[in-house]
């Protein structure tokens, strides 16, 4: 390990839509922004075959190309992208102070700012077919890819408010939509489930579970088992969207900021200041609301204005 320990005055961990704004418009700003990208560079939308949705694209871009695509303008500005995973923080409590970092469990480097772009990670089944036929009808956003399945009939995994949500969603696009509960009710609050339960073209099946997704490279089908009788059946799909959660990715920051209690990073009032002064955080990492690349962009850049303003009163204090 050097003896010299890197200093950067614009820190960004991970490399979403909330990341590289963050990158671009601390770029500009002459703030000379390392990203560091994670363990999967670009984040969820690398995963995500058609993105329909996002301004600026009228004829729609596959989400790879739309990250290379928002890492090449970040770096155009001065961005320097780093491959590597942050491992270990120890953030300064104190106005000015100095963040220190650990990257891949080797590497030191210090921060006058940190913003924090770690996204979040939709939670799947785990079932072989159903990991096989992501982004070949498998999708962990109904309001993201429901477009692509208008008049056709699909399925929805879940019981809670978003999954409701979700399936009353397709319900409006969709010729039928089919919701797989787990437990013989939903969790789901009574406003909800009465919009459910009001939807004609929504079949609620309780106690039913994902046997297996049928297809080859797209999705055909569905079998379904009842976990209290064993019976199987099938059902001819070709969307499946799974509805069960997300899990930020804020393991390694817990302690040290304030989460709710499902790990979300909380941020002060419509800013994206943290309880540490000098961090902020961006993107679906503290946003369990709307969870789209667009918002995501937004708050990546709200987090570039107040790294920017945060370094301008720290360099005012310094000078007064």
């Amino acid at each position: 390990m050097s003896e010299t320990i890197e200093r950067i005055k614009c820190l960004i961990i991970g490399s979403g839509p909330a990341g590289y704004t963050a990158a671009i418009y601390a770029a500009r700003a002459d703030l000379k922004p390392v990203v560091y990208t994670g363990m999967e560079p670009g984040g969820q939308l690398t995963t995500t075959t058609e993105v329909d949705n996002f301004p600026g694209y009228p004829e729609g871009v596959d989400g790879p190309t739309m990250m290379v695509q928002l890492q090449q303008q970040a770096e155009r500005f001065g961005t320097e992208v780093r491959i590597g995973m942050v491992t270990n923080v120890e953030f300064s409590d104190k106005v000015g102070g100095i963040h220190k970092i650990t990257v891949d469990n080797a590497t030191q480097i210090e921060a006058e700012t940190v913003i924090i772009s770690t996204g979040a990670t939709a939670k799947y089944l785990g079932l072989p077919s159903e990991q096989r036929l992501r982004g070949g009808g498998v999708s962990a956003c109904a309001v993201c890819d429901g477009f692509f399945y208008k008049g056709q009939d699909v399925a929805i995994v879940g019981a809670g408010d978003t999954a409701a949500e979700e399936a009353t969603y397709l319900a409006n696009i969709c010729n039928k939509v089919t919701m797989l509960v787990r437990k013989d009710y939903m969790r789901a609050s009574k406003a909800m489930q009465h919009r459910v339960n009001n939807t004609e073209n929504l079949e609620v099946l309780y106690n039913t579970e994902v046997d297996e997704v049928l297809g080859d490279t797209v999705v055909e089908g569905l079998r379904m088992v009842n976990n209290q009788t064993g019976e199987k059946s099938e059902i001819e799909i070709t969307g499946l969207f799974i509805a069960i959660g997300h899990k930020p990715n804020t393991e390694i920051f817990k302690g040290q900021l304030d989460m709710d209690d499902t790990g979300y990073i909380i941020t002060k009032g419509k800013s994206t200041k943290t309880n540490m002064p000098g961090v902020f955080a961006s993107g679906d990492v503290q946003d369990k609301e709307y969870r789209q690349a667009v918002t995501a962009a937004g708050t990546g850049c709200m987090a570039a204005l107040d790294a920017e303003r945060y370094l301008a009163t720290i360099e005012t204090e310094v000078t007064a």
